[in-house]
């Protein structure tokens, strides 16, 4: 792992938090173990903070966020710029802990990695088309006024947000949160999920290094040159690790369970906005959130519809690739296949040839199926297949772990390494059906006679994520496509997230508020006035 990149990072071999511009060890002086999912054995140990470290990281927000939203726009940018740069520079090492923590193939991790450098980058040239302008109103369009008044409006910071990437792309996901919001003029306090912490250690280390490449001073006005002096509700933390950044406070990383520290983030009196992605643990943040602007991806249960006149070979290698691409454990995996009955079982076979081809095993090997990310998410996975056989289903897989009759004998897992499945004839009465296995198994329902048929399924599902359709008529995948509840509808393609400028937005328990680029720079400002009240109308002329 690169020197630089790891300095200061851990501290008898536990991870250091990020708080008010320093690495520094927790109060608490406690651990959490991180599990290498293929392995089963401890790879890294996070800190678990208290809350009054949590309160420390959101006082020095606050305090560096005053500053900030201060700094000059293209400043900013070129902030961005230096952390992308560094970001690319030091991908191999932030790819290693990517597949060590979440087991993510080498190559997928150094993509996710890459990409986040490339969404930094546009984020940055989005803001600064977007933040330079404002608007005027003159009154006099409205009956009864003249021109005694001018109205500026001008696009401001919310604050501090809170950001919460989950473990799946835990690098990609936080930089989609932190860089809008930071473009914008927001202060950030990220809370990263426990497996997936060190990744993003490692993405707030290359931040950090930005800071000094840039001259950033957010540290230095406050009176100490590591870290501002506490002021009051501070915990009173210092910075008795690592030399000044200059970052000050501008972004902050506390890791800790969720259940000691999750509810008193969310819930924290200086949360401006929050930016949440993961299941339903989003479903209560909602509830228990400020009244701050929420912007929350969840679940999905997207469907994939497939018409008669569809190209097959297309549809099939979009299931595979929507289906099982990192073993499933993606918001926007194929969850569930509803094509109408006259190619059913000719999609089935294409879709079963090409599981059969799929590589099972290591991430360090880039196999196609890697290991789950924890015992219990396998767990939940083999009981829905295991209900659906119970009831009827029948299953296909890969050559030598599924019986010939499709039965459940010879299903494959070893440890948390679910072998990819396909489970034909799923009904409404079995959990499959209903539920978001995150995992590496796709079911196919059967009896389904037109695609507004499929789409009614697909409709009837408390999530609504993205759901794709597959046909070579374009006035049908018009219409089709309208009558789908659901914030994407993919046409020919897999559902999926990107590229990051697109918008990216889920309905009902999918969650609420839009994403991408520039939805979240916007999602990240608002919007203030200020009105001159003039002696006498002023009309002007040229």
């Amino acid at each position: 792992m690169s020197s630089v990149l790891t300095a200061d990072l851990s501290d008898a071999g536990v991870y250091r938090v990020f708080i008010n511009g320093a690495w520094r060890p927790s109060s608490s002086q406690k651990s959490i173990p991180i599990q290498n999912p293929a392995e089963l054995a401890e790879c890294y140990r996070v800190a678990a903070c208290t809350k009054d470290e949590v309160d420390a990281a959101f006082a020095a927000a606050k305090r560096a966020q005053k500053k900030w939203c201060r700094t000059p726009l293209h400043l900013r940018a070129t902030f961005l710029h230096h952390a992308a740069r560094l970001l690319r520079e030091n991908a191999a090492t932030i790819a290693a802990c990517l597949t060590n923590e979440v087991a993510k193939g080498r190559k997928d991790s150094v993509k996710e990695v890459m990409r986040s450098a490339d969404l930094v980058d546009y984020c940055a040239e989005e803001g600064l088309r977007i933040l330079n302008q404002g608007q005027m109103f003159a009154p006099d369009s409205f009956p009864g006024e003249n021109r005694n008044k001018v109205c500026l409006s001008s696009r401001v910071p919310l604050g501090v947000v809170l950001a919460i990437p989950p473990f799946n792309y835990p690098v990609n996901l936080c930089v989609s949160k932190v860089a809008p919001a930071l473009i914008a003029g927001n202060a950030v306090v990220i809370k990263p999920p426990t497996q997936g912490a060190v990744s993003v250690l490692h993405m707030m280390q290359c931040f950090s290094l930005a800071a000094k490449a840039t001259g950033l001073q957010l540290d230095i006005d406050a009176g100490c040159a590591a870290a501002p002096a506490p002021e009051s509700g501070d915990s009173g933390v210092t910075a008795p690790f690592g030399a000044p950044t200059g970052i000050g406070g501008l972004i902050n990383v506390v890791t800790g369970r969720g259940g000691e520290i999750g509810d008193y983030m969310v819930e924290h009196p200086s949360v401006n906005c929050i930016s949440f992605t993961g299941g339903d643990t989003g479903l209560a943040i909602a509830k228990r959130a400020p009244m701050v602007p929420l912007q929350m991806e969840l679940g999905g249960k997207d469907a994939c519809v497939v018409c008669a006149d569809a190209d097959l070979d297309a549809a099939a290698s979009a299931i595979i690739k929507g289906g099982f691409s990192y073993s499933g454990q993606r918001c926007t995996a194929i969850k569930i296949v509803l094509p109408v009955d006259s190619v059913y079982d000719a999609l089935l076979a294409k879709v079963h040839d090409k599981v059969k081809k799929l590589k099972v095993g290591k991430p360090e090997d880039d196999a196609d199926i890697v290991p789950l990310v924890s015992s219990s998410s396998a767990d939940f996975v083999q009981g829905l297949v295991q209900d659906a056989v119970a009831q009827g289903a029948k299953l296909h897989g890969g050559e030598g772990y599924v019986s010939e009759d499709g039965t459940l004998g010879g299903w494959k897992r070893v440890g948390n390494l679910v072998y990819p499945l396909i489970v034909d004839g799923v009904t409404e009465s079995m959990k499959l059906y209903h539920e978001e296995p995150f995992g590496p198994v796709v079911p196919f329902v059967r009896g389904i006679a037109t695609p507004e048929e499929a789409i009614a399924i697909a409709n009837r599902s408390k999530y609504g994520l993205q759901g794709c359709l597959f046909t070579q008529n374009v006035d049908d995948a018009m219409r089709l496509s309208d009558m789908f509840e659901t914030g994407t509808v993919q046409v020919n393609g897999p559902p999926a997230r990107g590229p990051d400028h697109f918008p990216f937005q889920g309905v009902r328990d999918s969650g609420i508020g839009s994403q991408g680029i520039t939805n979240s720079i916007h999602m990240m400002i608002k919007t203030k006035t200020t009105v001159l009240n003039l002696k006498a109308p002023s009309y002007s002329v040229a």
